[in-house]
C-alpha cells in the first residue's frame, strides 16, 4: 500500500476559520490513522490578497488545536522549501515543459484585449465568456503567432503568462471517494493560467506541482475546489503522473444554521457566535475578532464538535477523543450533503468536555488559585464544573468560595422574599449545627425541613444563595454550606443582613 501522505495548505489571504480547520483535521486524521505524514504547506501564490500575520495565524491555531504536522512550513522536512512564494523557479520549470510537450502555451493578451474578448462573445449569447479552445484561436498567443515573433516577444521582455490547453471533444473522468466517479465535458472547461506575468505561478499549477513531488496520496479539501480537479486531472495527465495522482476528496460545505448557504464570518457577526479558533483584529476595520479560545472553549471540545459536521462514525457516539478519532476514522463515512453548523451543539461539546476533564487541567487557566488548597481546590471544581459551559464559568462559579461576596445581585427577589428567607436561613444553619458535614444527611433534612414549613426550595435558596455567591444562581447550597464550612456560612449571613437589612430595598 501506498505510503499515506495529506497535506493542509491554506493560503494566507485570510485568517483560518472553522471550514479550513475541518480539512486540517480530516487531513490530520488519515495521516495519524495510518502511519503516515501530514504536511503543512502555505500556498501564497496570491500576493495581492496577502495578509499581514495571516502565516503565523494559521501555525498558531492549528499548535491550539492539537493538529499539528509532522512536516511542513515550520518544522521542515525533506521537501522544502514549503512556503510557494520560495518555489517559483520549481514551478516555472514545469510550466515550460507543459509548453514544450504542447499542453500549454504563450499568451501575450493585454487586459483590454481580454476585456473585448469576453464582450464579444457575451454579445454572440454565449453564457460563460471564458479563454477556452475556441476563444484561443483568435487571441495573442503562442498558438496562433509564429515562432520567431514568440520568441522576440519574450527576448524584448514583453509580459505574458502561460495558459493550460485544454483538450477539445473529451470526457474527463476521474474518481472522488466521496462522490464516486465524475465526467465533465472539457468543452465546459477554460485554459486557466498557470504561470502569472510577474512568474508567480497560480494555485492550480503551484498545488498539481507540490502534490506530486512531497508524494502527497490523498488531496482532502472543501467542495469549493471540486470544479478545479478535472483541471488538475488533465494536468496530471500532461505530465505524465497519472499512475502516482492523488485521490481527490471533495469535502461538503460548511453550511450557515439555518442550512441556506456557506457559512461566513458575516454569519458569525450577526449571529454573535466564534467560527475562528484564535481572536485576531481584523486589519481592514480594526476591530478584534473574538475566537473560540477567548470565548472559553476547549480545543478538544472543538476537534469533537467539528469533526462530525460532515462525517459519521457510523453509531451514536458522540464523545470520542483525539485518539479514538483517529482509531476509526474513514474517508467512507464522509457524508455528501452539507453540514449545518450548530453553536449550541459546540457549547453543548464544550460543556461535556469541562465536566469531564481533571480538575488541575481547569484551574491551571487562573493564576488567583495557585496559593489554594488544593483539596478544597478539587472539592470547588467538582461542583462548579457541573454547571459549566465555558472557562470563564469556572472562576465566576468557583471565586466566592474563595472570598465573600461584596456585592449583591438579587434579581426578581422581592424585599418581603428576602426578609422570610434570611430568618428562615437562620434558622436551618442553628439546627444543623451540631450535624455531621456529610451531603446526603444534611441533604434530606433540608427536604425533610422545608416539607415541615410547608416550603419548596425556590422559596428560599435563591436568598441563600444571594446570601453566599451575591446571585440568585449557583451550585447546590448544601455541597457549598459542606465546602464553606458552618462558620463561613454564618459569617456571610451575618454580613449580608449587617450591610443590607437596615435598606434592604436597595440591593
Amino acid at each position: 500500500m501506498r505510503r499515506v501522505r495529506t497535506r493542509f495548505a491554506p493560503s494566507p489571504t485570510g485568517f483560518l476559520h472553522l471550514g479550513g480547520i475541518r480539512t486540517a483535521l480530516y487531513n490530520y486524521l488519515l495521516a495519524k490513522k495510518y502511519n503516515g505524514d501530514f504536511i503543512l504547506r502555505i500556498e501564497d501564490t496570491d500576493r495581492t490578497r496577502f495578509v499581514e500575520c495571516a502565516q503565523d495565524y494559521i501555525i498558531e491555531a492549528l499548535k491550539w488545536l492539537g493538529i499539528e504536522p509532522n512536516e511542513g512550513i515550520y518544522n521542515g522536512g525533506p521537501h522544502e522549501p514549503y512556503l510557494q512564494s520560495l518555489r517559483k523557479d520549481i514551478y516555472k520549470e514545469y510550466a515550460l515543459k507543459l509548453v514544450d510537450s504542447g499542453w500549454a502555451y504563450y499568451c501575450f493578451d493585454t487586459q483590454e484585449e481580454l476585456d473585448e474578448m469576453h464582450r464579444k462573445m457575451s454579445e454572440s449569447n454565449i453564457a460563460n465568456p471564458q479563454y477556452n479552445y475556441i476563444s484561443r484561436n483568435y487571441m495573442k498567443n503562442s498558438l496562433t503567432l509564429s515562432k520567431e515573433e514568440v520568441n522576440s516577444r519574450i527576448s524584448n521582455g514583453e509580459p505574458y503568462v502561460i495558459r493550460f490547453k485544454i483538450p477539445e471533444n473529451e470526457i474527463v473522468r476521474f474518481h472522488d471517494i466521496v462522490r464516486g466517479w465524475i465526467k465533465v465535458d472539457s468543452k465546459t472547461l477554460d485554459d486557466k493560467v498557470l504561470l502569472k506575468s510577474d512568474g508567480m505561478a497560480t494555485y492550480h499549477l503551484a498545488a498539481t506541482v507540490d502534490d506530486h513531488l512531497m508524494e502527497i496520496s490523498h488531496i482532502i479539501r472543501g467542495e469549493e475546489w471540486l470544479p478545479s480537479a478535472p483541471l488538475h486531472y488533465l494536468m496530471n495527465k500532461a505530465f505524465g503522473w497519472l499512475d502516482t495522482i492523488p485521490e481527490f476528496v471533495h469535502l461538503p460545505l460548511l453550511l450557515k444554521p439555518n442550512g441556506q448557504g456557506k457559512l461566513s464570518k458575516r454569519d458569525a457577526e450577526e449571529g454573535g457566535f466564534p467560527i475562528f479558533p484564535l481572536s485576531y483584529i481584523d486589519p481592514r476595520t480594526n476591530n478584534k475578532i473574538t475566537g473560540f479560545k477567548d470565548k472559553g472553549y476547549l480545543p478538544e471540545a472543538i476537534i469533537n464538535a467539528l469533526v462530525l459536521l460532515g462525517w459519521n462514525p457510523g453509531n451514536n457516539k458522540e464523545i470520542m477523543y483525539i485518539d479514538e478519532l483517529i482509531e476509526i476514522f474513514s474517508l467512507e463515512k464522509l457524508q455528501k450533503s452539507g453540514a449545518r453548523f450548530n453553536i449550541k451543539k459546540f457549547e453543548w461539546f464544550n460543556h461535556q468536555y469541562i465536566k469531564n476533564s481533571d480538575n488541575s487541567d481547569l484551574f491551571k487557566y487562573f493564576n488567583e488559585y495557585k496559593n489554594e488548597d488544593a483539596n478544597k481546590l478539587n472539592k470547588v471544581c467538582d461542583l462548579v464544573k457541573e454547571r459549566a459551559n465555558f472557562i470563564d464559568d469556572i472562576y465566576n462559579n468557583s471565586k466566592y468560595f474563595f472570598i465573600a461576596p461584596k456585592e449583591f445581585d438579587k434579581g426578581n427577589l422581592t424585599d418581603d422574599q428576602i426578609d422570610f428567607s434570611i430568618k428562615w436561613i437562620e434558622n436551618f444553619m442553628s439546627l444543623i449545627k451540631e450535624k455531621p458535614l456529610e451531603f446526603d444527611i444534611l441533604h434530606d433534612f433540608l427536604k425533610e425541613t422545608l416539607e415541615k414549613d410547608n416550603l419548596k426550595m425556590v422559596d428560599v435558596m435563591p436568598t441563600f444563595r444571594l446570601i453566599l455567591f451575591g446571585t440568585t444562581n449557583g451550585p447546590d447550597i448544601i455541597k457549598s454550606i459542606i465546602i464553606l464550612g458552618i462558620d463561613e456560612t454564618n459569617k456571610r449571613i451575618e454580613c449580608f443582613k449587617n450591610v443590607f437589612i437596615k435598606n434592604i430595598s436597595n440591593i
